[in-house]
């Protein structure tokens, strides 16, 4: 049983600080590879098709249309049913949908995908059946596909998509969060835990991987196309600017 002394911001800290290790210490070359297929797609001038569902849409975020990010990127999400589908609301609100396999389909069939893009999908348990079919559906496509997902966790499950496959078992690139199994990493005394780990790794694992993209791209003389604040003078002209060459491909969230 958990001594409720340790149940503090101190007990959270140090499981944060060796969640981040862990992904520093073991992901070095996983990281690599996958930056290897972005840039890839970049230079045949390819776009990162982003998907998360749940929590794993902070993963997708923090990558796609934002300060410092890459702009040839973009997020795939359940709610583009109502924003470009015309879904009512009402039908994406049960948090259960993402089970749901048929919802990959319908997702990609509202997305502008070219033969040259690249998919990187997060999903901490990678048994649910809307990730399992999109990494299914684009690589029957011959699209790469990288996950981030927590392998501790995936392996411990079984796949709710028919096939019995985990997203780890589909993807070209496997990036581990190295997130316990349930993800929260504080037990408390009733058996709950708490501190879930998956998020600020992933954020981690986004910011390293663009970085290396970036200099992969500088080392073969290329322009980087990267996100300038929204927020500083002349960062909406050259946000603008760049986004023109992906008219269609990419889309910006909302505010």
């Amino acid at each position: 049983m958990t001594d409720t002394v340790q149940v503090g911001q101190q007990a959270c800290a140090e499981i944060m600080r060796d969640a981040v290790d862990r992904v520093i210490e073991t992901q070095v070359d996983n990281i690599a590879a996958a930056a290897e297929l972005v840039t890839k797609s970049l230079l045949a001038d390819g776009v990162i098709q982003m998907f998360g569902t749940g929590h794993s849409r902070s993963f997708a975020m923090e990558i796609v249309g934002r300060a410092g990010g890459l702009i040839p990127a973009n997020g795939l999400s359940v709610k583009d049913l109502v924003m470009y589908g015309g879904v009512p609301p009402e039908e994406i609100l049960d948090p259960s949908l993402e089970r749901d396999p048929s919802l990959a389909a319908r997702i990609l069939a509202l997305a502008n995908v070219h033969p040259q893009d690249v998919f990187i999908i997060g999903s901490n348990s990678g048994g649910n059946g809307a990730v399992v079919e999109l990494a299914r559906l684009v690589k029957e496509r011959g699209h790469p596909v990288v996950a981030v997902t927590s392998l501790n966790h995936s392996r411990q499950i079984e796949s709710r998509h028919p096939s019995k496959l985990r997203l780890f078992e589909l993807a070209d690139v496997v990036i581990d969060n190295g997130g316990v199994f349930g993800d929260a990493a504080l037990n408390l005394p009733s058996g709950a835990a708490i501190s879930a780990t998956s998020s600020l790794t992933s954020v981690l694992i986004a910011q390293l991987l663009v970085t290396e993209v970036c200099g992969r791209l500088l080392a073969a003389h290329q322009d980087v196309p990267v996100f300038i604040s929204a927020n500083v003078p002349g960062g909406d002209e050259h946000n603008q600017a760049v986004l023109a060459h992906y008219t269609g491909r990419v889309r910006l969230g909302e505010p």
